[in-house]
């Protein structure tokens, strides 16, 4: 059985194939258009249809991960209970709901055009793809699942329990009552661009204090039960002023005219991520104790927070949570991809994922046309160890060196495929990374990679640090070693290597730990600002050489900015 699964219209749009219930191709639309897209993910299909060898008239099934009737419906009778009080308001979002609406019907209409009569067509809600992606590649047989993101069909979470094939709804957060709308909206308040950069949020957390933690569990969470609901006294969603007088006060500040210090703004980030902690900490040991269930599966936007899922981990138990590789709208996906193998209950239920490297994959003949086409200078490595052994002098140099091989990771993160790698112990590495390469604020970490093997020796983690999805706790006697590389907490940011789903990335680590003080090398994403993970060789040229990046390995290929004193074979 051939399905292609989908994740439109939204941002983070993504296609995914699968054959007979295993993922044959996955990948992110923006990845391959460079830019943010809305809209159907017309490349990401295109490529997954051409990794098959497939047309629209093999495909046995389309599974969509959205039904945009329920969302307008949810969505505008929210906005009609609210007339009232902001009719003007009222007026605006419903005109603009019957916009989105529109444009969403009509891209399912093109879909159909496509695909003709070829194969059946069917749409799954939002967040039951949040959790099917999120439950069907955990490693367990019965687990708590639980989705929050800021809106997705109407809904802004769901509380699940899945059993073997099954997922079991038990309840649903309506919207618009979403942490993550929260913490978008305080995103935006402490001058980050709000829908986009999060993290940035996430990272400035660490350096404050969460003075102000009662006042966001209090606006965010019901008193009643557990469950996360906007309070009107503190926020009112979809207005000209979002927070209130009375939350400006309870925050110490005078008003949304007012700036912000940076002491209040790693104060308010500290609180948010606080608040966030134990708002959801508490949902998730309710549900566990009222269903009599251990393990947990975590999916949607808000999860896509690594210290939010680390704390969870520390407070729930570091191996009873599972978050997939694609926490966010492009895991969807993965999920309706999953639930139209699953609709039939005879069909069964596939192992866990070991890898999610399932995007394009660049063939040794296009990236040699690619360099010649661009005139670059390049030498050949003839044998992988001649490889390693060239990026090991690089990296022993201090160099920032571009790791291009295999297919592109799915996912939001760099999983050693398209890495920038660097040696730790580097001078001014991450201030070269920082000022040359990735322009980013002083408070953000750059991760650390680590063979599988040698991971324990030196830190305490979950295997969701495979796929960079929390962060790690180091022991006492490693600290020393990571001087500047330690958050705040003894947390660091951590990438858990295997040997068998990524044996090259692997090698060069664990032959680096052979020369220098421990096996671990600098793990970045191989981008320019602002852009996506590179993912052909074209990307990954034109990113080379608009920045600081000081080599690239891009399979076979090395291109250096200086001298290398490696046995190579001149093009």
């Amino acid at each position: 059985m051939l399905t292609l699964g989908l994740s439109p219209f939204k941002h983070d749009t993504a296609a995914a194939l699968f054959e007979d219930g295993v993922i044959k191709a996955a990948i992110e639309n923006d990845k391959l258009v460079r830019t943010h897209s809305v809209g159907l993910p017309e490349h990401a299909i295109r490529f997954c249809l051409e990794q098959a060898g497939a047309s629209w008239k093999d495909l046995d099934a389309i599974a969509v991960g959205t039904e945009p009737y329920r969302g307008w419906a949810r969505r505008s009778l929210y906005h009609a209970r609210s007339s009232g009080s902001s009719p003007v308001s009222a007026v605006y979002q419903e005109a603009n709901e019957l916009g989105v609406l529109s444009r969403e019907l009509s891209q399912l209409r093109m879909l159909r055009q496509h695909n003709g009569k070829a194969s059946r067509m069917v749409s799954f809600e939002h967040h039951l793809c949040h959790a099917a992606s999120a439950f069907y590649l955990s490693p367990f047989d019965r687990a708590l699942i639980l989705t929050m993101d800021e809106e997705g069909d109407g809904n802004c979470g769901m509380i699940a329990v899945g059993e073997g094939t099954h997922i079991r709804l038990l309840r649903k957060i309506p919207f618009p009552h979403s942490l993550a709308w929260i913490y978008s909206e305080i995103t935006g308040l402490l001058g980050f661009l709000p829908r986009r950069e999060e993290h940035k949020t996430q990272w400035l957390s660490l350096e404050g204090e969460p003075v102000y933690k009662n006042v966001f569990v209090e606006a965010s969470r019901s008193r009643q039960n557990h469950l996360p609901v906007l309070s009107p006294d503190f926020v009112t969603p979809f207005s000209h002023k979002v927070f209130s007088d009375r939350f400006y006060r309870d925050v110490k500040l005078t008003g949304e005219t007012e700036p912000i210090n940076d002491d209040q703004r790693r104060g308010l980030a500290s609180s948010l991520q606080h608040a966030c902690a134990e708002i959801v900490g508490s949902l998730i040991e309710y549900y566990r104790a009222l269903e009599g269930i251990q393990k947990v599966c975590l999916a949607g936007g808000l999860f896509q927070n690594t210290l939010l899922v680390a704390t969870l981990e520390k407070r729930l138990g570091i191996h009873d949570l599972f978050v997939p590789p694609a926490p966010g709208n492009a895991g969807c996906a993965l999920g309706a991809g999953m639930l139209a193998w699953h609709s039939n209950s005879k069909r069964p239920r596939m192992p866990g994922l070991s890898h999610i490297y399932s995007g394009p994959f660049a063939r040794r003949s296009e990236i040699k046309d690619v360099l010649d086409n661009c005139k670059a200078r390049y030498s050949v490595q003839l044998t992988i160890d001649k490889k390693i052994d060239t990026t090991l002098r690089l990296l022993e140099a201090g160099k920032i060196v571009g790791w291009f091989q295999g297919p592109t990771e799915f996912g939001p993160r760099a999983l050693g495929n398209r890495s920038l790698v660097a040696s730790p112990w580097a001078p001014y590495v991450r201030e070269n990374l920082n000022d040359y390469i990735k322009h980013r604020e002083w408070f953000r970490p750059f991760a650390l990679a680590v063979p599988e093997e040698e991971c324990d020796r030196y830190f305490e983690c979950s295997q969701l640090c495979r796929s960079m999805n929390s962060l790690a706790w180091v022991r006492p006697e490693a600290r020393q070693l990571l001087d500047g590389f330690v958050l705040p907490g003894n947390f660091v940011r951590l990438h858990v290597v295997q040997q068998k789903s990524n044996p090259q990335f692997w090698q060069l680590i664990k032959r680096f730990g052979e020369r220098a003080a421990a096996p671990f090398l600098v793990n970045t994403s191989f981008n320019l600002f602002g852009e996506p993970l590179v993912v052909k060789p074209r990307d990954a040229v034109r990113s080379y050489f608009c920045s600081g990046v000081d080599a690239l390995m891009i399979d076979m290929f090395l291109l250096s900015k200086s001298a290398v004193n490696s046995a190579t074979v001149a093009a």
